[in-house]
């Protein structure tokens, strides 16, 4: 079942007050609004309360007095507050209307920007599911919240103490037998929303549960309809919503408990104060006009009161979702600036601080080595460039303490306009040493150079400006072809230079579509084929005349005779960029000057193919097709 990642928090300790307090800083902007409406509402419910007041005059009054003009008065009276009464309530949803929405539209683009800030990491444990229905579903809670429950917690809250205050002017034996069910209300809604805050949190979780179900059937559509696995897929489906309808009829049962305790407790003490207001009219102790206000008051209360129940069972869902929003908002994003990895191990006494970063094929620079900034008195320093991996080490953020690194002291050293593939066996990490060079993870020690420049002190955005890359499982957006190409330049290419990057790509199909470059290609791409998406892909990754190229096994999905004429355009292209290239195939390998041997997470030798191939064994045997990955 999936599920995310992150530990879902349990409610009971949680004060639902202090969560939502951290709305505050999208509600300020609109607080003028929100503070007006709620005033406007306080007048127009306690407009109601003037109604009882109303009867009782007309009752002790004209009606006593049989004076047919007073009744009509009292009755236009009535008429016009009622009037009021709804024009104040219209007002008030003009007023929160506009300024909501955008609060929400503000929730909701800053968790968008958000989700491309964090690491890969985050992504890799959230289901995307989960982070769906916190952009959707648990937004519109919070919308909901603030206009309405926010307000009628205030509104009702100060309409009941209006009206307690008239009852206990009108007749105070009567008002203290109202006020009798008051304390036993309050434990019970104590208890109860404890247990319906929980409830809601389940409920909300398996939402996102069956989202990620949806999508993850709709995306891959295809496999399922290949392999027969729809009833599979319904079974699933079938058991989450089965589980989502249980906790939605046990929130159901307790909003049900709530409700028949709100309700009931009243409706006794409306019913003791009227049996004891008829006795009292009998006594001649009370007039009827005081005990049909009176009673027109309680009445009018109960709306107020009953609405307590649902209204607070509202905000512990929007706390719950205010929860479940601030959860992705709370994880840290990338900085800048990579966080100081642990230093590499000091160079061996002796060696000495000018080298030259041309070494001879299949040396590399030693560890530790810093890039040289000056010069040195007597001689001319030589510039580091390339790309350069120093003792590099690396180990997922969510991996055990004590489990083994990915990657292990990586010491490679790709020279300016020099093309390396990197080839290893299945989980030797080629694939995880390609993701360190544009900061898609950080290195847990050592550091990555581009052209002497530790790329953990340059900015994120600068490195992807110099970096470009190709994946080997090729994603497009729903956009045209053109616009996903241009993706690699920025879209500051021009129309000469897509149509250049298609061609090294051999992606010229793309004339051949309706619309040529502007056809839209669909959700993911999927209305295209495997090569002709991984094409694309290769022609987003050259597009910008990138500075340093890193494909990751780019040309898997062609076939042989694509492959080869794919091969001899990007030959051309390698000639002006420092590339590293995963590669499986001999064919590509033959694209590279050099080859790194990747094996368990080390560099196990670096030369050219002949060498390798006359030279390693693990080389051989990989490249006569005995293990590929």
């Amino acid at each position: 079942m999936p599920t995310t990642h992150a530990p879902a928090k349990e409610p009971g300790g949680r004060s639902a007050v202090r969560t939502l307090r951290r709305l505050w800083p999208y509600v300020r902007p609109v607080r003028t609004r929100l503070f007006t409406a709620g005033v406007v509402a306080i007048v127009a419910s306690c407009t109601g309360l003037v109604f009882p007041l109303v009867l009782k005059w007309m009752v002790d009054g004209p009606v006593a007095d049989r004076d047919t003009g007073g009744v009509w008065l009292g009755a236009l009276l009535l008429l016009g507050l009622g009037v009021a009464e709804a024009l104040l309530f219209g007002f008030r949803r003009w007023l929160v209307a506009r300024p909501l929405a955008g609060v929400e539209a503000a929730m909701r683009a800053h968790l968008f920007r958000h989700l491309q800030r964090v690491p890969v990491a985050f992504h890799d444990r959230w289901a995307s599911g989960q982070l769906l229905s916190r952009g959707t579903t648990d937004l519109m809670l919070l919308r909901m919240f603030l206009a309405f429950p926010l307000t009628f917690l205030v509104v009702n809250g100060a309409t009941i103490l209006v009206g307690m205050a008239i009852l206990l002017a009108q007749e105070w034996t009567l008002g203290l037998v109202l006020l009798a069910p008051v304390v036993p209300m309050v434990v019970f809604l104590a208890y109860f929303e404890g247990r319906y805050a929980a409830v809601s949190r389940r409920a909300q979780d398996q939402v996102g549960d069956l989202t990620t179900v949806v999508e993850e059937s709709v995306l891959g559509i295809r496999i399922i309809k290949g392999f027969g696995r729809h009833r599979s897929q319904a079974l699933a489906f079938r058991e989450l919503s089965r589980t989502l309808r249980g906790t939605e009829l046990a929130k159901a049962r307790l909003l049900a408990a709530i409700y028949a305790v709100i309700m009931t407790l009243p409706e006794l003490a409306i019913g003791a104060a009227l049996v004891l207001g008829s006795v009292q009219v009998a006594d001649g102790d009370l007039s009827t006009g005081t005990l049909v206000a009176f009673l027109s008051t309680a009445l009018a209360l109960r709306w107020p009161v009953e609405s307590i129940g649902f209204l607070l069972a509202m905000s512990q869902e929007a706390a719950t979702a205010t929860e479940r929003y601030f959860e992705v908002l709370d994880a840290e994003p990338e900085a800048e600036s990579a966080p100081a990895p642990a230093p590499a191990p000091a160079p061996e006494h002796g060696t000495e601080s000018v080298r030259s970063t041309d070494p001879a094929p299949g040396a590399e620079a030693a560890p530790g080595a810093e890039p040289l900034r000056g010069p040195v008195r007597g001689q001319t320093p030589v510039p580091v460039d390339g790309i350069r991996f120093h003792a590099v080490q690396f180990r997922y953020p969510d991996a055990p303490d004590h489990s083994p690194a990915v990657l292990e002291h990586i010491d490679l050293h790709i020279r300016t306009g020099e093309t390396m593939a990197l080839v290893g066996a299945t989980g030797s990490g080629k694939t995880t040493l390609t993701a360190l060079v544009p900061r898609l993870h950080e290195v847990t020690r050592g550091r990555i150079t581009l052209d002497g420049e530790n790329i953990a002190a340059m900015p994120r955005e600068r490195v992807r400006s110099l970096v470009s890359m190709a994946f080997e499982e090729p994603t497009l957006f729903s956009a045209s072809v053109g616009e996903n190409v241009l993706m690699g330049s920025g879209g500051t290419a021009s129309g000469d230079e897509l149509d250049r990057a298609l061609a090294v790509a051999q992606a010229e199909f793309v004339h051949a579509l309706p619309q040529g470059a502007d056809t839209q290609v669909g959700e993911q791409g999927l209305s295209l084929s495997g090569g002709q998406r991984q094409r694309l892909a290769l022609a987003r990754a050259v597009v910008g005349t990138p500075r340093f190229l890193v494909l990751d096994d780019p040309l898997s999905a062609l076939d042989v005779h694509t492959e080869a004429l794919v091969e001899a355009a990007l030959r051309r292209v390698l000639k002006d960029t420092t590339a590293l290239v995963v590669a499986h195939r001999p064919s590509t390998v033959l694209l590279a000057d050099r080859v790194a041997l990747l094996s368990g997470g080390r560099v196990a030798a670096v030369g050219t193919h002949q060498e390798l191939l006359r030279d390693n064994a693990e080389y051989a045997w990989l490249m006569s097709g005995g293990t590929e990955g």
